[in-house]
């Protein structure tokens, strides 16, 4: 039998319009940030992949560090699989020295060259002021590399521990409704029962970030982001 292939339509830019990348720092910010508009995407068919720079292994200070590695990727793989993701690939560079490491260990070629496997139209990363430093650094890191590969699609930001931000005036801001796919999230965020203190610390501000940000569109729920490039 011979298989018939979906011919892609590539956009302008020569992307994937159906393929969305999303790059964080922990297996949890892309829940965090924009877990409803993932689960929403996997249900419109798009092809949704994560990049985590970190295993997250300094969260379980009192575990093994071989210990919170594997807690850490199995939940990352389940919450992916469970919201309805294409893949998580982890890079494995320890937190708080990103930067460094991201230039020392040579990580530009493996992030190149899965940038450009997945060919996203998309990609979502965190904020420049979020107030955790490694989401700093990644974003730093990560524009560097797209502006060094001369790559060219629409970057959004989200926030994890920004609940109000003020400071993002001047950036073109996105409301996506994730009224259908909140629950989604929520339950996704749960299924992270390593995290138990990142949980409760955040928790609160999911739903408030989301009821405040539905009602700026009239719908129950909603996500936001800002457009880097």
């Amino acid at each position: 039998m011979v298989k018939k292939f979906k011919k892609i339509i590539l956009d302008n830019n020569g992307h994937d319009p159906n393929s969305v990348l999303i790059i964080c720092a922990h297996s949890d910010d892309q829940t965090f940030g924009p877990g409803g508009t993932v689960a929403k995407y996997a249900k419109e068919g798009k092809k949704v992949h994560t990049i985590i720079f970190s295993y997250g292994e300094m969260s379980l200070p009192l575990q093994q560090k071989e210990y919170t590695i594997k807690a850490r990727v199995k939940e990352s793989l389940d919450v992916d699989k469970y919201l309805g993701g294409d893949g998580v690939v982890f890079l494995g560079l320890e937190e708080t020295k990103f930067t460094d490491q991201f230039k020392n260990k040579k990580m530009y070629p493996k992030l190149k060259r899965l940038i450009l496997q997945y060919n996203p139209s998309i990609i979502f990363t965190h904020s420049n002021d979020d107030p955790m430093p490694d989401h700093r650094a990644l974003n730093k890191v990560l524009l560097e590399t797209l502006d060094r590969m001369r790559y060219n699609c629409d970057v959004y930001m989200f926030d994890v521990w920004n609940v109000f931000n003020f400071k993002k005036r001047n950036y073109i801001k996105i409301l996506v409704d994730i009224s259908d796919t909140f629950e989604f999230k929520v339950k996704a965020l749960k299924m992270f029962k390593s995290q138990k203190m990142s949980l409760f610390s955040l928790m609160w501000s999911v739903y408030t970030k989301a009821w405040i940000n539905g009602k700026n569109i009239k719908v129950k729920y909603a996500e936001a982001f800002y457009k880097i490039r």
